[in-house]
Order: structure tokens, then sequence, then C-alpha cells
């Protein structure tokens, strides 16, 4: 992710193309979708290396994406959390979802994460509108339940990472 300036085209796609296209970076926003907030959980949850997680976050933060809140004062520690414009990529990320749970995956595994829509009590679907009610999805109108074997999987990098340590 070493573009220091925008492509040199008027095409929305290519510049955003510039921002946020690799898959560390992408991976990086899920986490931070999913609040995921402390460097070390980014980490474990995508496999990057350190400098690869760390390049990410540099970048998404110089682009207003991400923003660090110091959490430790000894030592400095920080937490990333999404800004205005980075929560505005969360369609981008509910459409990656829907893709990938139609496109990709066997009917057997079921959905990874099950959202609730918090307005209408209801399945929310893959989005961008509720299933059951047709409203816009936004990230803070929903409830998160991961499916048991995501579940597993999710503890088993956490615990993966923590004994490499």
């Amino acid at each position: 992710m070493e573009k220091d300036t925008p492509p040199d085209t008027l095409c929305p796609v290519a510049r955003s193309e510039a921002v946020v296209g690799d898959r560390w970076t992408v991976l990086v926003l899920r986490e931070l979708f999913m609040r995921s907030h402390r460097f070390e959980e980014i980490q474990a949850q995508t496999g990057g290396t350190p400098q690869m997680i760390a390049t990410r976050l540099k970048s998404l933060e110089a682009e207003g994406i991400v923003e660090r809140r110091r959490y430790s004062e000894r030592p400095p520690r920080y937490e990333y959390h999404l800004t205005e414009k980075g929560e505005a990529f969360y369609p981008v990320i509910l459409a990656l979802r829907a893709w990938g749970e139609t496109w990709l995956k066997s009917g057997d595994e079921g959905r990874a994460v099950q959202y609730t829509h918090l307005y209408c009590g209801k399945p929310a679907g893959l989005g961008p509108t509720c299933e059951s009610c047709g409203q816009p999805i936004r990230r803070e109108d929903l409830s998160t339940e991961l499916n048991p074997a995501y579940q597993r999987e999710r503890e088993a990098r956490w615990e993966t990472f923590k004994g490499s340590r």
C-alpha cells in the first residue's frame, strides 16, 4: 500500500482502490468493523505481520479513515477507531460479505455472522437493506452473533497468536 498519490484519473474506483485495494487493508477494516481496536487483536485476526498491520494502520490514519486513541500512558499504547470516513466504508464490507457468503461457501457452512436489525428486531440478512423490514442497514443498528464455528476459528487464531509471543 505504498501509494503516496491518488491515481492520475477521475475514476472513483481507481482512486478508492489506491486507498483500500489490498487484502491486508480490507482485513484490517473488517476487524475494526468487528470492534477489534487494539493492534494485537487486529494482528491476530488478520494473520498479518506487525510491519504489515502497522503500515496499513498508518496509511489508513493518514487517509483520515482511522484515528488512534491512547489507552495507556506507560507504555504508550493506542486503540484504532474508524472515523466518519471509515464508517462510510461499511457498505463495501457488507457487499464483500454478501458476495463471499453467496459465491464462496458451501450451503452447509452457514453464515459466519448473523446480524439482527435493532430497528425491527429481526434478521438483517446480507444487506444493504434489512431483509425483514427493508430499511437501510447501518452498523450501529445491528447486533452480531457469530456462527459457533467462526467463533471457534477466531478464538483459535487468538490463542495461536498469544502462544507465538
